[in-house]
């Protein structure tokens, strides 16, 4: 059984943060690289959106975190602590925080994407132009990369998509390049 069928079969179909039945989606949990069930996530495309940050974030659509922050799957708890961690200064959301309860574990990886963090803290990515990357964003090497451990050259021009972002070092990106997961650092990209 593939991902998106055991994660359709755990919430009945449903988005696992709203409820929502319409346009589902599978949903990597970042920083994760790899698709499975513990790490993803079925959401709907308006929870997507504004995960992502394509679409302004509507603090009553996130209400449902009233719910879905009790869920028995541990990455729809880390989305939910995630969202409530954004949408902190609304007021309500910091009474569910201090309900939910994360093992160390869990917490340690909700806190990877620095959700938690004040703007001014944030650690921010910039490619070779200054434009500021964001997690799946897409981009292109401008120069030719000796990758380290092996004897592989990633050539200029090079799409990488889906980008991960090293949370600790804003020179650092990770990306698979000819089907190989690579640290990349930022100087060396341009977003497109």
């Amino acid at each position: 059984m593939s991902v998106l069928q055991t994660l359709q079969e755990r919430s009945n179909s449903s988005c696992e943060l709203c409820t929502s039945t319409e346009n589902l989606k599978q949903y990597t949990i970042p920083p994760s690289l790899n698709e499975n069930v513990a790490n993803d996530v079925l959401v709907c495309k308006t929870c997507l959106d504004q995960i992502e940050g394509n679409q302004e974030m509507n603090p009553n659509h996130w209400r449902c975190l009233n719910d879905s922050m009790w869920s028995e799957h541990v990455a729809v708890q880390i989305m939910a602590w995630r969202m409530l961690q954004r949408l902190r200064n609304e007021g309500w959301p910091k009474d569910l925080l201090d309900m939910m309860y994360l093992d160390d574990e869990a917490l340690a990886l909700a806190r990877a994407t620095g959700e938690h963090e004040d703007a001014a803290n944030k650690i921010i990515h910039r490619d070779i132009n200054g434009v500021i990357l964001e997690a799946g964003d897409n981009v292109v090497l401008v120069k030719d990369l000796k990758v380290k451990g092996s004897s592989m050259v990633a050539k200029q021009g090079t799409p990488v998509r889906n980008i991960r972002l090293d949370h600790e070092n804003a020179e650092y990106i990770e990306g698979k390049v000819d089907a190989q997961q690579i640290v990349i650092i930022t100087k060396f990209v341009k977003k497109t």
